[in-house]
């Protein structure tokens, strides 16, 4: 007898895999609070080599609306001021020779709308991935079936492999639901 198992858990790995990814690009999406997430994928030259912004000053939100950047070092503060506008995160900063201020001005509803499409769009590729996923586990059933594994056998693991894409769809649609709901909150 075959084990139809470790095509569940391979299956359930890749989805869980895109879920995370999906919560990393959500959590970059700008969403009229501050969020230090928001600075992850800022890189800064530091002695030869590119080094995320958090590796190199402490960054704090000290309300909703400003993000202040504090270097370990003086000599960092033009090299991070100018790696944050060449990112695309759209903000000047604020420079007062201590420490670096991003303040967050609020969205317009046309921007807000604009922001929920994107996160959508994720939300998509992100399910097509999952439904990738399931695809794959299928074929792979399938392929057994082939080889040696009972008919009914089959049936019943497609049926496994629909419940954890379904599962992970829900998780999805969550997520969607929430960034959607953190967007258009003003």
């Amino acid at each position: 007898m075959m084990d139809v198992k470790p095509y569940f858990a391979q299956a359930e790995e890749s989805m869980q895999a895109t879920i995370m990814f999906l919560d990393e690009t959500l959590a970059h999406i700008r969403a009229g609070k501050a969020s230090a997430r928001v600075l992850d994928p800022v890189r800064v030259e530091y002695y030869g080599s590119m080094t995320p912004l958090a590796n190199v000053a402490t960054i704090s939100t000290p309300d909703a609306k400003t993000i202040t950047i504090q270097p370990w070092e003086k000599n960092l503060l033009p090299v991070i001021e100018k790696a944050l506008l060449n990112s695309d995160i759209g903000i000047t900063p604020a420079n007062n020779g201590e420490i670096i201020r991003l303040s967050f001005p609020p969205l317009t509803e046309e921007r807000r709308k604009q922001l929920a499409k994107q996160a959508k769009g994720e939300g998509e590729d992100a399910k097509v991935s999952i439904r990738n996923a399931r695809r794959d586990a299928i074929e792979k059933l399938k392929k057994l079936v082939k080889e040696g594994l009972p008919e009914d056998v089959e049936k019943d693991a497609e049926g496994e492999v629909q419940k954890i894409h379904d599962k992970y769809i829900k998780k999805v649609e969550e997520l969607l639901a929430a960034k959607e709901k953190e967007i258009m909150t003003v």
